[in-house]
């Protein structure tokens, strides 16, 4: 992998979860490596690259020219044990987050999770996000009835050596060894079925967004501070790409769900119970005060549950002025095809004129 100094490096990296993000969408339409090819950089995934060579950059972020659009607990995880990250954007995606039980159960409220068997994950990772995820998931359910983590059970699962994403809790669940699985995204659903699992808190239903506060809401975009020391133009180009891939998604619902089933490996029934409402609004990239907040929400409940090795200071660690940037010249990039439709010049400011059947 190509250092990042002050020179232009010859090597860009991308690495985001699979789920929806703006990341994915562009690197599915090529949008990514027309924007820089003309230069001589090349765009690299590291979902594409041997694990020996992608190492554990998308957790760590220690390779510098790298973007990353993924979960915050490892982006937080890393800013607090010192990498030079910058926070440069912040997506919202409403993501199917449910606590199921058992279908002769009767639990049907946050109310009747007290006093309840809470299956906890444990993974042998560096960062067990896993288990940051069902924490906070109960603990927005138990909210709902005015109850904390210390009014329920929680009951250590170790990951499957085997299977896929939830495997190990509902397998719990099935075999009454817990009482509630937490579960979020399209292959969640999926298994929920498989296992005979119901909704007992449906978490999307709540009004308020904070209930949600988890690993992939507010999701961030991230960059290494040297890369956007040295080189912010090519920061904001590429979150210009972003901002087109997001505003490009809404009209284009057919191939936004192809994309997801290949990004998050789940069939159609999965993609459509997990992302129900994709509207104009889903991949908006911001970093709005409302964003900010929610995430340092999420920061707070990490440090206290021992996740960071110390807290972070999420509206010093945000940078607003490379989106700024980045709005600009998507701006600019849209007026120019507004007044040159049939310009058959191949130009930097248009890479969504690439068709994509």
């Amino acid at each position: 992998m190509t250092a990042v100094t002050g020179a232009r490096p010859d090597e860009l990296w991308f690495t985001r979860c699979p789920v929806p993000t703006a990341t994915g969408i562009a690197a599915d339409l090529g949008l990514l490596d027309a924007e820089f090819a003309a230069e001589g950089i090349t765009v690299r995934s590291l979902q594409d690259v041997s694990a020996d060579i992608a190492a554990d950059h998308h957790y760590t972020h220690a390779l510098p020219g790298l973007f990353r659009e993924g979960g915050n607990v490892p982006a937080l995880w890393a800013r607090s044990r010192g990498e030079e990250t910058r926070l440069v954007g912040l997506t919202w995606i409403e993501e199917r987050q449910a606590i199921l039980v058992r279908a002769e159960s009767g639990i049907a409220s946050p109310e009747q999770l007290r006093g309840l068997r809470l299956a906890v994950p444990r993974h042998d990772i560096a960062i067990d996000f896993w288990r940051a995820m069902a924490l906070h998931g109960f603990a927005g359910a138990l909210s709902l009835a005015g109850a904390t983590l210390a009014d329920a059970r929680p009951v250590e699962v170790p990951a499957a050596r085997a299977g896929g994403q939830w495997e190990a809790e509902l397998a719990a669940l099935s075999r009454g060894v817990v009482d509630a699985v937490y579960v979020k995204g399209a292959l969640a659903v999926e298994a929920a079925v498989r296992y005979g699992a119901v909704v007992a808190v449906d978490l999307d239903a709540v009004p308020d967004r904070a209930v949600r506060i988890n690993n992939g809401t507010p999701r961030p975009i991230t960059v290494h501070r040297e890369l956007l020391d040295n080189n912010p133009d090519l920061v904001s180009r590429f979150l210009a790409v972003l901002v087109e891939a997001a505003d490009w998604a809404p009209e284009h619902p057919a191939e936004v769900a192809r994309i997801l089933g290949a990004e998050t490996g789940a069939g159609a029934f999965g993609v459509a119970g997990a992302y129900r409402e994709l509207g104009p609004d889903t991949l908006r990239i911001d970093l709005s005060a409302e964003r900010l907040d929610l995430l340092a929400r999420q920061e707070r409940f990490l440090f206290e549950q021992g996740f960071l090795a110390g807290p972070v200071d999420v509206p010093a660690w945000a940078d607003p002025e490379p989106l700024r940037q980045a709005r600009e010249l998507a701006d600019a990039r849209a007026r120019a095809r507004a007044t040159h439709p049939n310009d058959p010049a191949p130009s930097r400011i248009s890479p969504l004129e690439v068709p994509h059947e």
